[in-house]
């Protein structure tokens, strides 16, 4: 279900009130190409916003890195299951097991959810409310997760889209790591700056 209209899920950014903004996020991490991205992001000086699958989050992946270099982290549930089959009490259960484990190992507190797939219902939205979460959509999806052998088609899809406050969806891969430099570049040709949620 994907309901643009409901005020209990984000679609865009705050924005800033004298320039042209657009957040990117990053899905389905933390993973391997996840310090090649903070390179590009660190290089270019763009911030971002992570959102993790809990199972992923091991003490070793570099997720100090994330949090000292000035990026946002949420949570992308405990094992990216579609919340729309589970029922309610699992929806809370899932949540509030992810939410606790990257606290836990970051020491800092996740207010961030996107739930797996973009799909939610009624439920997933009360039990993000009652874990203090606001729930984050997309407004442009890249599309990366098809586009292994086009990196140059990921840049397209979204500088084709681009709107002031649109927040861009993106996964850990290494097809987005390769566009990512041109896609930076590309919105910043087109008058954006980039923002935190």
């Amino acid at each position: 279900m994907y309901v643009s209209n409901d005020p209990d899920i984000t679609l865009f950014n705050a924005g800033h009130p004298s320039k042209k903004t657009v957040t990117l996020t990053f899905d389905d991490g933390p993973a391997r190409v996840l310090p090649e991205l903070l390179d590009i992001l660190k290089k270019e000086k763009v911030p971002a916003v992570f959102f993790w699958q809990s199972r992923l989050l091991y003490p070793g992946r570099p997720w100090k890195r994330v949090l000292e270099e000035g990026h946002q982290v949420g949570t992308h549930s405990s094992k990216h299951s579609n919340y729309e089959k589970l029922t309610p009490n699992e929806q809370v259960q899932d949540l509030r097991r992810s939410k606790l484990k990257i606290e836990s190992i970051t020491g800092q507190d996740v207010k961030l959810f996107r739930p797996p797939f973009g799909q939610y219902n009624e439920h997933t939205i009360a039990a993000a409310k009652e874990l203090g979460l606001s729930t984050i959509l997309w407004r442009i999806s890249s599309m990366d997760w098809e586009l292994k052998e086009e990196p140059e088609q990921i840049i397209t899809n979204v500088l084709e889209n681009l709107e002031d406050g649109a927040i861009i969806l993106l996964h850990e891969l290494t097809q987005t790591a390769a566009a990512l430099p041109g896609l930076i570049a590309g919105i910043r040709d087109k008058g954006y700056e980039f923002s935190l949620l």
